[in-house]
């Protein structure tokens, strides 16, 4: 198979970063890893820290867990998720500015909830508890936890009655975002003094008479708190005395450092798909390891219409890569034949890839290690929280779908980022517009996109329409201000009128989405007059389809993807 060779330039800028590192099982620094759900992978050595003013967060299982870290990077200070039972002298090692306690699903009352090493609120580190985080340090600073005389959940309205330190130049009278059925009491009895209030929570943020300790009982992290990212920023600077001074290119050369601290010089073969995410990797992995690396893309006949010829002609456009291209449709089709359910689609996928990518290592001296652009919605949905505390929604073909014996080490840089924060990476790495803002496109491909049994037909009918929905979606400028749009086949016939016969023919579901972070996600309200057009041409243009409907699900309830 001839390797194709390509060229890539970088040209890294000063950003500042909101971007979060990895997680281990064991100890939480190291931005490269083998995952969690493979326990025969040994855990890294564990690097300096790539910044001095760091921020770690004890991640208690919180969906919002990570938005904490972002909300960190984005003020220019340094964070990481940490695993809850870190030690205080773990944590000291460290030298951290200031400590934060995530929220989580759990009462601290109950058997086997999760908590922490009391000796970290003796430290002498700003800490900073926010819902659970706060009621688990309030118990163990000798305070009561209990279920609330009521729950508050949503926007409540906050009356803030100590405007210093943690409230400074916050209004009186605000609203914050609250998820709570518990509550704290005896707070003052205890040495806690209150420092704000709703009209169903006495004890809404509080701070400790002798020690550094801060709660709040709502989500500042969260845009629903109009001035959280505020307080958290008093948290930083005003508590932790942060000069705010950390930036994306750091994150780049560190990331890029503990790759070749990872993989030494061993070969890395990275899983392409010509998406950002596995671009971003590929980049990272060039700038880090240079010639050690080998790009494999599959072509699984899962893919949009003319991807494979795209991918080849933007990467080596771009790219200075040894680029392998594996021709595995049969192969894939195969292994899908007669399977409907979403989870085993992914299984069988993920799988394949991996049978491919061991058949590519053959020819490969000195191939260990497997590269992939597996981001944090796609570990948070396949039930991979780094507490253990997080509910599985949905295996995606890179993390749950891996085989247990996978032959590789995994190499993940881009494990615990989300996709905004991906695209900022690529930006310093130097990758080209056309890349950096191309929505995304699932690793399972149009596999989860055909609703039920896959066949050749039916990925055929499905490109068609794909193709047609995106260029009307180029062709009236809204692509840049949707973040993911895509076409499902539906498992369902209806009856129409054509030539005035009588048709029973498939049906088209538009999905058009608009998101940051891709963790929440609204639909997109695409103008009446070109949802006419693509429903018009995909009908007129396409065999086998007679109906076109329009999906007005957010995330959540729904997900973006189908399947």
């Amino acid at each position: 198979m001839a390797a194709r060779k390509l060229r890539m330039t970088f040209a890294p800028t000063a950003r500042h970063a909101t971007l979060d590192p990895p997680r281990l099982p064991t100890y939480p620094l190291s931005f490269t890893q083998s995952v969690p759900h493979h326990p025969s992978s040994a855990p890294m050595p564990t690097p300096p820290l790539p910044h001095d003013e760091v921020i770690p967060i004890l991640d208690f299982g919180s969906q919002t867990a990570q938005l904490i870290a972002r909300r960190i990077r984005e003020a220019g200070a340094f964070s990481l998720l940490v695993h809850p039972s870190i030690t205080s002298a773990e944590l000291r090692a460290m030298k951290p500015r200031g400590i934060i306690l995530s929220g989580g699903p759990s009462s601290v009352y109950e058997p086997g909830a999760p908590t922490c090493d009391p000796a970290i609120f003796d430290l002498g580190v700003p800490v900073l508890g926010i819902c659970y985080g706060m009621q688990l340090a309030a118990h163990h600073l000798g305070a009561k936890v209990a279920p609330g005389r009521a729950r508050e959940f949503g926007r409540a309205n906050i009356h803030i009655t100590d405007r210093h330190g943690l409230f400074h130049a916050i209004p009186e009278r605000t609203t914050v975002w609250m998820s709570h059925g518990d509550q704290v009491t005896n707070l003052e009895s205890s040495g806690f003094i209150p420092l704000a209030t709703t009209p169903d929570c006495p004890f809404a943020a509080v701070r400790h008479a002798s020690k550094p300790f801060w709660g709040v009982q709502f989500h500042p992290e969260v845009t629903h708190t109009p001035h959280g990212v505020d307080i958290l920023r008093n948290f930083l600077y005003d508590i932790c005395r942060c000069k705010g001074t950390w930036k994306m290119a750091d994150y780049a050369a560190t990331a890029a450092a503990r790759v070749r601290e990872q993989v030494g010089d061993a070969r890395v073969i990275c899983g392409l798909s010509g998406g950002v995410d596995s671009a971003v990797v590929a980049a990272l992995l060039h700038k880090a390891i240079g010639n050690q690396l080998t790009c494999v893309f599959v072509d699984t006949g899962l893919l949009r219409k003319n991807e494979r010829e795209l991918v080849e002609t933007t990467f080596r456009d771009h790219f200075s890569i040894d680029l392998r291209v594996v021709d595995a449709e049969r192969d894939f089709l195969a292994d899908l034949r007669g399977i409907t359910e979403p989870q085993e689609k992914r299984r069988r996928i993920g799988h394949r890839f991996i049978d491919v990518f061991q058949a590519a290592a053959k020819d490969l001296k000195g191939a260990k290690f497997l590269a992939q652009g597996t981001l944090y919605p796609d570990v948070i949905e396949s039930g991979h929280g780094h507490a253990g505390q997080s509910a599985g929604i949905k295996l995606h073909h890179n993390v749950g779908g891996l085989p247990e014996k996978l032959g590789f080490e995994l190499v993940e840089p881009l494990r615990d980022l989300f996709k905004d924060e991906v695209r900022a990476l690529g930006q310093v790495l130097g990758l080209p517009d056309q890349i950096i803002w191309r929505h995304p496109f699932p690793g399972p491909g149009l596999g989860i996109r055909v609703i039920g049994e896959v066949t050749k037909p039916k990925l055929d009918i499905l490109r068609d329409c794909d193709e047609i929905l995106l260029e009307e979606i180029v062709a009236k400028n809204l692509y840049r201000s949707t973040s993911q749009v895509f076409a499902v086949l539906l498992p369902v016939q209806s009856v129409g009128v054509m030539g005035d016969g009588r048709t029973y023919e498939s049906c088209i579901a538009i999905r058009a989405v608009e998101s940051q972070d891709f963790m929440t996600a609204d639909w997109a309200r695409l103008p009446y007059d070109v949802l006419a057009t693509i429903s018009n041409r995909i009908i007129n243009e396409v065999r086998g389809v007679n109906r076109v409907v329009y999906d007005i699900s957010s995330k959540p309830p729904a997900t973006i993807e189908w399947e």
